[in-house]
C-alpha cells in the first residue's frame, strides 16, 4: 500500500525532529555516540509512528534502546510540543532498532569467505 502524501509529510516532520533531539542528546553525553533516525513510517489514521534507529558503536544499543523506551512518553511530549498545530492527535511512538547496515556488512564477510560459512 502506498502512503499519502500527509502520512509522509508527518514522518518527514517527526524524523527531522527526533534527528535533531538525539543529535543535541548525544552532543551533550559523556560517552561518544550517534543515534540516527533511518525511517519513520506513520499508520494511515496517523495514529502510531515507527521510528527505526541506528545506533553506533554497537555496544551502546542496548543501553541507549532502553533508555528511549524509558523515556517514550517525554518523547511524545516533546512531539506534541512540536507539531501540536498541525495534527489533531499526536501518534504513538514505537522505536525499533534499525540493523540494515549490520546485515550488509554480515553478507559482505560472507561473500568474500569471511563470515562463518564455510566457503563452497
Amino acid at each position: 500500500m502506498n502512503e499519502s502524501n500527509r502520512q509522509k509529510k508527518v514522518a518527514q516532520i517527526i524524523q527531522e525532529d527526533f534527528a535533531e533531539l538525539f543529535r543535541k542528546q548525544a552532543a551533550e553525553s559523556k560517552q561518544t555516540f550517534l543515534v540516527s533516525v533511518s525511517d519513520v513510517k506513520v499508520t494511515p489514521d496517523l495514529s502510531i509512528a515507527k521510528i527505526y534507529l541506528s545506533i553506533f558503536p554497537p555496544e551502546f544499543r542496548k543501553e541507549i534502546m532502553k533508555e528511549i523506551l524509558v523515556n517514550k512518553a517525554q518523547y511524545r511530549n516533546f512531539m506534541g510540543q512540536k507539531m501540536g498545530k498541525q495534527v489533531r492527535i499526536i501518534p504513538e511512538l514505537n522505536f525499533y532498532m534499525d540493523t540494515t547496515l549490520d546485515d550488509v556488512e554480515k553478507i559482505e564477510k560472507e561473500l568474500k569467505g569471511e563470515g562463518e560459512n564455510p566457503v563452497l
